[in-house]
């Protein structure tokens, strides 16, 4: 497995910006994907953005002080999401289950993406891509969520597009306070 597919490192500085005409396209492939996570077509996004060896990974966030070699998160720990292909496809079966009654009427979902980086790697079929979220979800009259947080991606060239290989979430809120999680970010 190349290192930059392990999702337990965080990534290395790279100091090879894409060109622009990949930064254009990996942009275009970000929101085309934000756009399908808003429409809720979780099945369309499995088949149209996510790599077979996909790893999904959000850690719980945990408050250390700077001094603790341990940082905020680690791979092992808690986290929302740890997930590959086959996990992911349970959570999306989920959704058209009768028994997923939290998420009938339909969440309102808004995905921002923006400050995106495109880097090439060591290996010309994968990038290392950074970018930062909001993820807004209204439910009924009153229910509003905010989640906030970065991302690093790790993409791979596919045909004539881009398929995701690793997404690694590192949200800011210590204390997630959604009353579920029924998004992907």
């Amino acid at each position: 497995m190349t290192d930059i597919l392990d999702i337990s490192r965080p990534f290395a500085a790279y100091d090879r910006p894409a060109d622009a005409e990949t930064e254009r396209a990996v942009t275009r492939f970000l929101n085309a994907e934000a756009r399908t996570l808003d429409r809720e077509a979780y099945q369309e996004w499995l088949d149209h953005f996510v790599d077979e060896d996909i790893h999904y990974w959000m850690p719980d966030m945990e408050t250390r002080n700077r001094s603790d070699a341990r940082g905020p998160y680690r791979h092992g720990d808690s986290a929302y999401f740890d997930d590959t292909l086959s996990e992911l496809k349970v959570r999306v079966a989920r959704f058209v289950e009768p028994s997923a009654w939290a998420d009938n009427p339909a969440t309102r979902h808004l995905h921002l993406i923006s400050n995106i980086e495109v880097y090439e790697t060591g290996d010309p079929s994968l990038l290392a891509v950074c970018s930062v979220f909001t993820n807004v979800r209204n439910r009924n009259e009153t229910d509003q969520d905010v989640i906030h947080g970065r991302r690093e991606d790790v993409l791979r060239r596919h045909g004539e597009g881009f398929r995701l290989a690793r997404r690694r979430i590192l949200i800011v809120q210590n204390v997630l306070l959604s009353k579920n999680l029924n998004t992907f970010l």
